[in-house]
């Protein structure tokens, strides 16, 4: 028999469990049939990459299947007509791996400690005010007691005398 790999996404506001009672419907359906479910992956809920049928989540399930084509259109019918389904893709396959797929093992990939954190929001690489070259040259020619003397003559005070 063929092998096919099917791909199928569940609407965002139905629960796990539903997804489960949908698959075990489908798997039911397929076996009854003469199919073999060779594999079963729950990849959980996932954002989708575009709205589909105003949805912007969606439950991804993959099925690995033993079945004959004629089957195969049955089960495909069967989950156009089921509202929790938004889409479905199904290919033909040369072998099914018994290995978990790409997006599990991303997915329970252990990430551990990915480096430092880059620059955050503030730490743009911009200068602050007071690095500027300009404000810098500035306190080079000004002594540390300019600032007091101008201020106070601002103020209409003469420099200030120690007793």
């Amino acid at each position: 028999m063929p092998l096919y790999e099917c791909v199928v996404i569940g609407r965002s506001e139905i629960t796990q469990q539903q997804v489960d009672t949908l698959t075990d419907a489908v798997v039911a359906q397929v076996e009854a049939d003469g199919a073999v479910v060779r594999k079963r992956e729950y990849w959980g809920l996932r954002s989708l990459a575009y709205r589909i049928k105003k949805n912007r989540k969606g439950h991804y399930l993959l099925l690995g299947l033993e079945i004959e084509p004629n089957v195969l259109t049955e089960m495909e019918r069967q989950l156009r007509l089921n509202e929790d389904v938004l889409r479905f893709l199904t290919i033909r396959v040369d072998e099914i791996d018994d290995v978990p797929s790409a997006v599990l093992a991303r997915k329970s990939d252990d990430r551990g400690f990915r480096g430092p954190k880059p620059a955050g929001r503030f730490d743009s690489g911009r200068r602050r005010y007071d690095d500027r070259e300009e404000f810098r040259a500035r306190e080079e020619f000004r002594g540390p007691r300019d600032d007091d003397d101008d201020r106070d003559r601002d103020r209409g005070r003469g420099p200030q005398e120690e007793n």
